[in-house]
């Protein structure tokens, strides 16, 4: 870390600066390196420090609550350091209540599903029921749809939805995987919506899993897509021609549409283990026709082969490994029933 917050006492990295500078009234920003340090400052530095910060700023995180890794978008980031220093939510408890209640009510902006336009919705999501819940008409008695908190993900999706604070919710729906798009104006507003999702996920799971740690459950709360892009594809007979579609991979799902913000995926491709029969192979078959791209790969299952193709060596490589990853994974109990009654849409 080449950059500090003399007036907090902690070394940040440059990215984390930027964000720091934009709230000058609690965090003073400084080079370690190019600007001078008086002498006061540098003992001030030297007796507080990353440790004893974390120690007050965050003695009272809750365990759902996402920490951002250096990898996250800066919304995440953000709402991080904001939450942390400036509103102080991890030493006083009370503030943390838009996440925390088990009830939180409001609107968001939805892209319509046909039309691509994002609208105001009203969103209800309630622990009580296990539900998000969101309705087309403010007076509407009835929800437009039901997003059950067991098969819940939520993930930021900024460059995908064109909205720096934009949200990507998944859910299944007659064991199809549904997207829906959304955001607020306000980061906080979002962020906190993205952790009373999280909370509701974590008292859900607590139950199902009266034995579990917290650190087993923290990890199932809410899961970024090991892999996105887009590929070629050919349907189960191998003579049609390929067609680009916009690839997901979701923990063992592989789902693909025809555009990003789709709403329901084109079809879906579950990747077991090994040991149950998949395998992930460079190339095509011999005598593979009809691709416009280069890089083949090819997925048996107990069932078929997938072939897809690549436009760059790169690409090639990250999703064979985004696959051999999960087909080196032994497959968990829960995964098998997954498998069985897996639709695969042709």
């Amino acid at each position: 870390p080449d950059w500090a917050s003399y007036s907090l006492g902690v070394f940040i990295c440059l990215s984390c600066s930027g964000i720091h500078r934009n709230i000058p009234q609690v965090s003073k920003v400084k080079s370690v390196r190019l600007d001078a340090w008086d002498e006061a400052q540098v003992e001030f530095m030297a007796s507080h420090g990353n440790d004893a910060a974390r120690a007050r700023f965050e003695s009272k995180v809750p365990s759902f609550y996402y920490r951002p890794t250096p990898s996250d978008c800066q919304l995440l980031r953000e709402q991080w350091i904001r939450a942390k220093y400036e509103r102080q939510e991890f030493i006083y408890p009370e503030k943390q209540e838009p996440y925390s209640a088990g009830y939180r009510e409001g609107f968001l902006w939805k892209r319509g599903r046909d039309n691509g336009q994002f609208l105001s919705r009203k969103f209800v999501l309630t622990e009580r029921e296990g539900a998000l819940k969101y309705f087309n008409r403010n007076d509407a008695k009835e929800p437009k749809a039901v997003m059950k908190i067991e098969h819940l993900n939520a993930t930021f999706q900024p460059a995908k939805i064109g909205h720096p604070h934009g949200l990507q919710v998944t859910y299944l729906k007659d064991n199809s995987t549904r997207n829906i798009f959304i955001y607020h104006e306000d980061g906080k507003e979002i962020v906190d919506w993205f952790n009373a999702l999280r909370a509701a996920r974590f008292h859900y799971l607590q139950v199902a899993f009266p034995g579990a740690s917290d650190a087993d459950l923290v990890p199932k709360l809410s899961r970024n897509y090991l892999k996105e892009g887009y590929m070629e594809k050919t349907g189960p007979k191998q003579t049609e021609g390929f067609r680009k579609r916009w690839f997901t991979m979701d923990d063992r799902r592989l789902m693909y549409f025809k555009d990003p913000l789709d709403a329901f995926a084109r079809g879906e491709v579950f990747i077991g283990s090994k040991e149950s029969g998949y395998t992930v192979l460079h190339g095509f078959p011999p005598s593979t026709q009809g691709h416009h791209w280069p890089h083949g790969i090819t997925i048996v299952t107990p069932d078929r082969k997938f072939l897809f193709a690549c436009e760059t060596e790169s690409d090639q490589r990250e999703w064979v490994a985004a696959f051999q990853k999960a087909v080196d994974r032994p497959m968990l109990p829960q995964e098998y029933a997954v498998e069985a009654h897996f639709k695969h849409k042709p």
